[in-house]
This record gives structure tokens, C-alpha cells and sequence, in this order.
């Protein structure tokens, strides 16, 4: 029988049975959002899971029509004028590598929307299960941020430049999709998912190739359609590998006017309206990922948000988040307002280290796995700003 450890209005549910433990996302109305208690809960709740011999088995899933759509853009926008964001950004990027490195099989079922930070609970899982209803996207460029939630690390190693293709356009995967592009592991019909977590719970054995055999019993081996992104990967290596997002659109806008590439008409359109600041940083920090490890890419992103929080080179991720959830005119007015006035000094600006203290606190070793939350560190006592330690 289960037992929840949280009432029903709670933003993270959880549940044992067995030796299988579920946690549900509980804001359906809000598709899921992430938020401080929601990262605090799934944090405490990992935790435990993982030092408890009788646990055996973790199940994500989300509730209503979608996983989880990512962080709180609204929540960002309210606390543009302070560091009350602060916290959940550093509580999630911690979550983000405690998430990839485990010690339990983890299954995530993934029907609905599966957006920024929220795929950071999907890709890194042993079993990712998607759907008919999946919708993957990473869209924090388009509104000034960057691509986020250990992504920088994620999609450099994607086939070819597919990964620079998301991160910069933004562009939307199906849950054939995301097989093809290994984001996911298993394609299920959404109408056998109720059954298959049944079964999953209900394992008398629960070692991750029981688990993988068992969800294939319910798998459907998918391909994309003719028509998908996932058959253009010639010509978005051909654009995307350019040095320079100046380079990636010249190039994409040539390959517009050939035959057969009407599909790029649109997405041209959408990465031509995204934010400049966000596009170059993203790249950059895209291209950077390739060659760092899981912890270098955390921290690297870590510094990036708290910059781009703070404005200290733009403030475009607020007039991102105001044209898109507050306002909602879809019409944001970046500054600067061109590629061509986003300097390459101000790009590595916000790419330098902060002082150790200030640096997202990645385990190091075994003993310490579950240290460097963000109440031990100095952040919540921090009266000053942290600044990159060359700063001007």
C-alpha cells in the first residue's frame, strides 16, 4: 500500500510501495513549474531515497498534461529587484547533478510538455519514457537566458550540431523526436502508462535491466516523421556548426532559398527575434560544454544565471519574461537590440569564476556526496553580490 509523505495540495507528491518510490509534480495548473519548495522537496526526498537499502526503485512523472514546463518565469520576474531567486537556482543546479549521478535505477515518464529545466528530470534518467503527448523544447535564449539545467552539457554531445540547433532556435522535438535523438529511451502510447507504472511498482525485481525489459513490453519502436527536424541533420550540421550565431544565420538564410527547405522559413523568423545577449551566450556556452565535464558545465551555468539575474551585462532575460508570461505582448525590446552590439568582452564577462566560497559547491568525493547544499553554504548570510573575481 502507498504511503504519501505530503497532502494533496503539495507541489511535490511522493509515494512508497514496495520497493519502488514515485514522485509526482503537483502543479497542473501551473504545468508543473519549478520552484524553490519544489527543488527543497525533490532534493530532501532523493536524498533519502538514496540512503535507504529498501528503496530500490524511483518513478518521476508529472500531473495533467505536462511533466513540467521548467522554472517559474514568473517567479523570476518578481524577484528581478533582489536575490530571492538565488536559492533555487543554486538548489537546482545541485539537484541537476545529483540527478545524473544517482545510485538508483530512475524511470521518468514523460508525457506532456517536457520544457527547460524540466527535461533535466527526463534525459539523465537510466529509463526516460516518452509519449505521443511529449513535447521537448529549450527555450530560455529566445527570452535572454541561456540553455541551462545541466543542458550545456547534455546537448554538445547530441549528433552532429543538433545540439546548437535546439539551444539557438529553440525548436521543438516530439517524442519520436527525442528517441532519435537519444533525449529518451522508450516510446509508450500515453493510454499504457497507468499500466505500466502498475507493473513497475509491482517488480520483484528491480535491477535496471528488469526494469528496461519490463518497460519494453509497452514500447513501440518509433521513427521520426518524414517531415521531421531529425531528417534536416545535413543541413543543420552544415549551419550550425559556424563559429559565430552571426555565421549560423547567414548560413541558414542561405540555405532557405534552396528547394525543399521551406522549414527553415520559421525557424530562421524565431531565432531572428530572440534575444541577442542570450543567443551569444548560449553558444558559447554550448561550444564550451563539448569539452567540460558534468561539475564544469553546473558551475559554468551557475555564474551565467546569477550574472544574467543580475544584469550585469543586460537585462533582457525581464524584458524576455515580461513580453512572454506578464505583459504577454510578444514584443520584447532587447538591449542591446543586435547581434553586432553584443561584444565579445561582455560575453566573456559573464563567463569568469567567482570566488571559491561563491561557486556552486559540486561534491568531490563519496563521503561528501550530499554536501555543498545551499543552507551550508555562505549564500544565505551573503550580504554583498558575488562578482566574477576579474571584475571592473
Amino acid at each position: 500500500m502507498a504511503r504519501e509523505h505530503s497532502n494533496s495540495e503539495e507541489v511535490v507528491l511522493a509515494a512508497e510501495v514496495g520497493h519502488a518510490r514515485l514522485i509526482t509534480l503537483n502543479r497542473p495548473r501551473q504545468l508543473n513549474v519549478i520552484t524553490s519548495r519544489v527543488v527543497f522537496l525533490l532534493a530532501q526526498f532523493l536524498e533519502k531515497w538514496e540512503k535507504d537499502d529498501d528503496a530500490k526503485l524511483v518513478i518521476f512523472k508529472g500531473a495533467g498534461r505536462a511533466f513540467c514546463a521548467g522554472g517559474d518565469l514568473k517567479m523570476f520576474y518578481e524577484g528581478r529587484k533582489d536575490d530571492s531567486c538565488l536559492e533555487v537556482v543554486y538548489r537546482m543546479y545541485w539537484l541537476c547533478y545529483h540527478i545524473h549521478t544517482y545510485k538508483k535505477p530512475m524511470v521518468a515518464l514523460a508525457n506532456g510538455i517536457v520544457m527547460g529545466g524540466g527535461a533535466s528530470m527526463v534525459v539523465p534518467a537510466k529509463v526516460s519514457v516518452v509519449t505521443e503527448k511529449t513535447v521537448f523544447s529549450m527555450p530560455e535564449a529566445s527570452i535572454g537566458l541561456h540553455t541551462d539545467c545541466s543542458f550545456s552539457y547534455i546537448l554538445p554531445r547530441l549528433p552532429g550540431y543538433l545540439g546548437e540547433f535546439l539551444a539557438l532556435t529553440s525548436a521543438r522535438l516530439n517524442g519520436k523526436e527525442m528517441i532519435a535523438a537519444g533525449l529518451a529511451t522508450h516510446f509508450v502510447p500515453s493510454e499504457k502508462l497507468h499500466e505500466l507504472e502498475n507493473r513497475l511498482v509491482n517488480l520483484s525485481s528491480t535491477d535496471e535491466d528488469s526494469i528496461r525489459a519490463t518497460v519494453e513490453e509497452f514500447s513501440l519502436n518509433v521513427q521520426p516523421d518524414q517531415e521531421s527536424i531529425m531528417n534536416k541533420l545535413s543541413t543543420i550540421d552544415k549551419c550550425f556548426c559556424e563559429e559565430s550565431v552571426e555565421e549560423i544565420i547567414k548560413s541558414f538564410e542561405a540555405e532557405s532559398k534552396m528547394d525543399g527547405n521551406e522549414w527553415i522559413s520559421p525557424i530562421l523568423k524565431g531565432l531572428k527575434r530572440s534575444s541577442p545577449t542570450g543567443l551569444k551566450i548560449t553558444l558559447k556556452s554550448i561550444r564550451r560544454g563539448r569539452k567540460r565535464t558534468l561539475a564544469e558545465c553546473l558551475k559554468n551555468e551557475f555564474r551565467l544565471t546569477m550574472n544574467l539575474l543580475r544584469s550585469v551585462i543586460s537585462s533582457d532575460v525581464y524584458e524576455g519574461i515580461r513580453a512572454l508570461s506578464i505583459d504577454k505582448d510578444n514584443a520584447p525590446k532587447w538591449n542591446p537590440s543586435s547581434l553586432q552590439e553584443v561584444s565579445g568582452e561582455k560575453v566573456d564577462f559573464v563567463f569568469q569564476p567567482f570566488a571559491d566560497e561563491l561557486e556552486l559547491q559540486i561534491p568531490t568525493d563519496e563521503k561528501s556526496r550530499w554536501g555543498g547544499k545551499y543552507e551550508n553554504t555562505v549564500y544565505p548570510s551573503l550580504k554583498r553580490e558575488p562578482q566574477p573575481q576579474n571584475s571592473r
